[in-house]
């Protein structure tokens, strides 16, 4: 295991990169494959911790693993243990077994989980829905408790909020209850886009109406299925960034426009270039200078929460004030602190400074962001606090000058995969590791 990450900046990086399957779509389209008794093999899958999190939960209620290559197959005839295993406290996946389990043996007791610390992001819209369907959930000693001994039956669900993990739950959750699901202000993310297909292929019925509704029409059975899971845009972003912050030119193999579209627009905006080739999308800086903008998180179709972290790294090298509204996420800002140690001039406040509506305005949370640039970076020692600010310091590493020496790199290896630091040579990042 890497414990440390020793970056020498200054370097602009040029060459390729490949991106595999979507972490967020892999794992849920595991833990969807409870849903049947039949193998469910997926293709482009990724070969990172987060799978192996992933596969701890079905292996504790009884699915058969096998893996090859880029390959998994997964196959739970019969749910052995109702109980999720205690070691997937660090993973709020658990919750989405929550359904299956419901499904398959009428009863689920799993623990409650933690994840990356980036503000809470409760359970309770998974929780009230199932309830709603006709579950019967208690939380005591660290766990939950849930029982549907007659079954899940179709609702009309109202999501105060379209959470990614809320509409992954329910939409499980309707695929074989009895009757219609109305799922309204639901999640349109592609990572759901893609789950939704593949179970539309294992026969269930799912569809989406205008203004985020998602009607799903119970079925009694699923069958198996062998799908390809769709490339991941975080990562593709997080290699496009690092190709311009450094004044580099990165090709990710296997970047998909139609899943990016609203960062590709977004990389124009500040004065960065990208080109459509084959199997890919090119990122590179341009002859202008980066300028700064105003940018607001959002749920899909808008800026992805996941790409801002970059995208605050690379502003920082923008000519002019940069303002970033995080709409999301109650608490992503703390990693700032060590980007500002590194010379960046980034400030936090509580105020809403963008025109999006806001659950967070007057709470008091710290979710806007100022960036006053360009400002040069210089090498720090710095503890990465999750998947995405990590890299996000990997990047700013990159752009410093000097070395400096990343530890958490656990974090990395969950999102980006061992293979992590074979993309980095790839496109000449100078490191070690230890």
């Amino acid at each position: 295991m890497i414990e440390r990450l020793t970056i020498t900046g200054g370097k602009p990086l040029h060459g390729k990169v490949e991106v595999k399957g979507a972490k967020n779509a892999t794992s849920k389209m595991m833990v969807a494959s409870l849903l049947t008794e039949e193998p469910v093999v997926l293709h482009n899958v990724p070969n990172i911790s987060e799978i192996d999190i992933t596969g701890d939960i079905l292996k504790a209620v009884g699915t058969k693993i096998t893996r090859r290559g880029d390959q998994l197959t997964l196959h739970t005839p019969k749910i052995q243990d109702h109980r999720v295993a205690e070691q997937t406290r660090k993973n709020r996946l658990s919750v989405l077994a929550l359904s299956p389990l419901l499904h398959r043996a009428h009863k689920a007791t799993l623990p409650l989980a933690s994840g990356d610390n980036i503000g809470p992001r409760p359970v309770n819209f998974s929780i009230n829905g199932l309830v709603q369907m006709g579950a019967t959930v208690e939380e005591e000693k660290n766990a939950y408790h849930a029982t549907a001994p007659n079954g899940l039956r179709g609702t009309t669900i109202h999501l105060p909020y379209p959470s990614v993990m809320g509409t992954e739950n329910l939409i499980l959750a309707a695929t074989l209850a009895k009757g219609r699901t109305y799922i309204h202000n639901a999640a349109i993310e592609p990572e759901i886009v893609d789950l939704i297909k593949m179970l539309q292929r294992m026969g269930a019925i799912i569809e989406f109406r205008a203004n985020r509704v998602i009607i799903v029409d119970g079925v009694s059975r699923l069958s198996g299925v062998e799908y390809t899971v769709l490339p991941d845009r975080m990562e593709a972003a997080s290699w496009g960034v690092a190709g311009i912050a450094t004044g580099g030119d990165i090709t990710v193999e296997g970047a998909n426009q139609d899943d990016m579209i609203t960062f590709l627009n977004t990389i124009r905006r500040i004065g960065a270039e990208y080109e459509m080739v084959d199997n890919g999308i090119r990122f590179y800086r341009g002859n202008g200078e980066l300028r700064g903008i105003e940018l607001e998180t959002d749920t899909h179709p808008g800026f992805m929460t996941d790409w801002q972290q970059p995208m605050v790294v690379l502003l920082t090298q923008a000519d002019g004030l940069s303002v970033i509204h995080e709409t999301v996420f109650e608490d992503r800002f703390g990693y700032t602190e060590a980007l500002n140690a590194m010379g960046a001039n980034i400030g936090v406040f509580s105020k809403c400074l963008g025109e999006n509506q806001c659950r967070f305005k007057g709470k008091g949370l710290k979710h806007s962001a100022i960036i006053g640039g360009p400002t040069p970076l210089k090498a720090a020692d710095i503890e990465m606090p999750d998947i995405r600010a990590g890299m996000a310091y990997v990047i700013a590493a990159m752009v410093s000058k000097g070395t400096s020496n990343l530890t958490g790199v656990d974090h990395l290896i969950r999102g980006y995969g061992p293979q992590f630091t074979d993309k980095l040579k790839a496109v000449g990042a100078d490191f070690t590791t230890s």
